[in-house]
């Protein structure tokens, strides 16, 4: 047959298979559209819990359809339906994936079942990067397989270097005296982290912690992937992207990825119908109560996903936000708060004057309404990077994880926010809202609109995002054609 009349190769066809946990699979959702924008076949493996809920309460399964190489398939987590996974029980996932999810990953990839007459047998993976049991896996059969971590690059960092502050004796932590101490070997961040700031999985005075060993070999094991993809973007995380890269050179940074997202679908019609990818159902009246408050008055209040607040902490948090004043737009999600409730009547009437309350709220959306003048936050990296890209400032009041780290970057070293993590009484938050909103007001607003700006710029055409995207389609295009 003449060389000029062979058919094209197939598409790539590449799994990707996030933790199942709301913020995981929020962003690696947004990369599964712009990779199925870019032409290549995406199975998107979602654990059976999961994907109810995505199927309850968005509009996933019919927005997908419009890429004809786009498939959802489930898999068990091996817990039991009303498992909470979240707060001090999220680790629980990590052994109930490694007993039952584990196998039948492996049985499903060999099966053959995820391929068809349509879609050839997987050429790629795109794993969570905090499931390393897959690039075991993928090695066993053949199969390339690139790393997501859905963390900030910095936080990344500090778990790699985990093993070396456990060998210069910074670990393991001493007490709370000792949390202030500053830290000398996460390379390129002595300047400003300091033990506190460390993800809390570090704050344990016995090495042998479960959570500990997870979060440093699964980061460890990082090295072994094809290529690591970051939630981030060069001009916020350079330098700590410097020192990733050499440990992992093939390094993609494509972050905000819900910017980027809105950045490739700019000019098609379908994007003015786009959903969130959440678990819990949007109440959307909030957005018209915003419509009715005064520009950059109202300080939005969401915790997350995960964050179990206590009866105290709750009503420390509730006091501070009547107390200051300010209109405030507070999300309280179902089952995030422990212990009885019983609040007081001058807390009810302050709300009724102020405040506005939800189970959910439609985030992106709330956070890009000129009436938001501040976010106090739990700093997930989804929430920090939404709030950057909206240009708001924020008060960071960090749960777990990650979020420590985020937190000290927010408030030390971008200068777009506060860092209130370890301290939740009413004084201290009715006084972090008034500086935020008043008195350096306008100094957090002109770091947070410069930030954003350059958030902006790097998911546009020939931004240092837009370029990482497109090496990175080019890799896994090249990976298939090697298999």
């Amino acid at each position: 047959m003449d060389q000029l009349s062979l058919p094209p190769p197939p598409p790539p066809h590449v799994l990707i298979f996030p933790l199942p946990v709301q913020g995981h699979v929020n962003c690696m959702l947004k990369l599964a559209e712009l990779l199925s924008l870019a032409g290549i076949h995406v199975t998107f493996l979602n654990s059976d819990y999961i994907h109810r809920r995505l199927l309850c309460y968005t509009d996933a399964q019919s927005r997908f359809k419009r890429y004809p190489g786009f498939h959802f398939e489930t898999i068990s987590d091996g817990l039991p339906a009303d498992h909470p996974r979240s707060g001090d029980r999220v680790m629980e996932i990590f052994d109930s994936i490694k007993a039952i999810t584990k196998p039948r990953f492996r049985e499903m990839l060999m099966s053959g079942r995820l391929n068809d007459e349509t879609r050839r047998p997987v050429t790629c993976i795109i794993a969570d990067g905090i499931m390393c049991f897959t690039i075991d896996v993928a090695k066993e059969l053949g199969i390339p397989v690139v790393c997501f971590r859905t963390v900030s690059a910095s936080c990344f960092w500090a778990f790699f270097c985990v093993p070396k502050l456990i060998e210069a004796g910074e670990l393991p932590c001493k007490g709370e005296e000792d949390m202030d101490r500053p830290l000398q070997n996460v390379t390129g961040m002595e300047s400003f982290l300091r033990l506190r700031d460390l993800p809390s999985f570090c704050r344990v005075r016995d090495l042998n912690d479960q959570a500990l060993q997870v979060v440093m070999s699964e980061t460890q094991q990082t090295t072994q992937a094809n290529g690591l993809i970051l939630n981030t973007f060069e001009d916020l995380e350079e330098s700590t992207l410097a020192q990733i890269r050499t440990h992992i050179p093939k390094l993609y940074p494509i972050g905000p990825l819900h910017a980027h997202l809105k950045a490739r679908t700019a000019f098609e019609p379908e994007s003015l119908l786009r959903s969130s990818n959440s678990l819990w159902e949007e109440d959307q009246s909030c957005m018209g109560w915003l419509d009715d408050q005064p520009l950059n008055s109202v300080i939005y209040v969401s915790f997350g996903s995960m964050t179990i607040l206590t009866r105290d902490q709750l009503i420390e948090f509730w006091y501070g936000l009547v107390n200051c004043g300010k209109p405030f737009l507070w999300v309280i999600r179902p089952n995030s708060v422990s212990g009885e409730l019983q609040i007081p009547a001058e807390l009810l009437e302050g709300t009724k004057e102020r405040g506005y309350m939800v189970a959910w709220a439609p985030q992106e959306e709330v956070l890009s309404h000129p009436a938001i003048g501040g976010f106090l936050t739990h700093s997930g990296w989804n929430s920090t990077l939404e709030s950057i890209v909206s240009g708001v400032p924020m008060i960071c009041w960090p749960y777990y994880a990650d979020q420590q780290v985020n937190s000290r970057l927010v408030g030390e070293v971008w200068k777009i926010g506060m860092d209130m993590k370890d301290t939740c009484d009413r004084v201290m938050v009715e006084k972090m809202i008034g500086n935020l909103m008043e008195v350096r007001r306008d100094e957090f607003f002109r770091s947070a609109n410069q930030m954003a700006k350059l958030a902006r710029r790097s998911v546009g055409e020939g931004g240092s995002s837009y370029c990482s995207l497109d090496r990175l389609i080019e890799d896994i295009k090249l990976m298939s054609h090697d298999k």
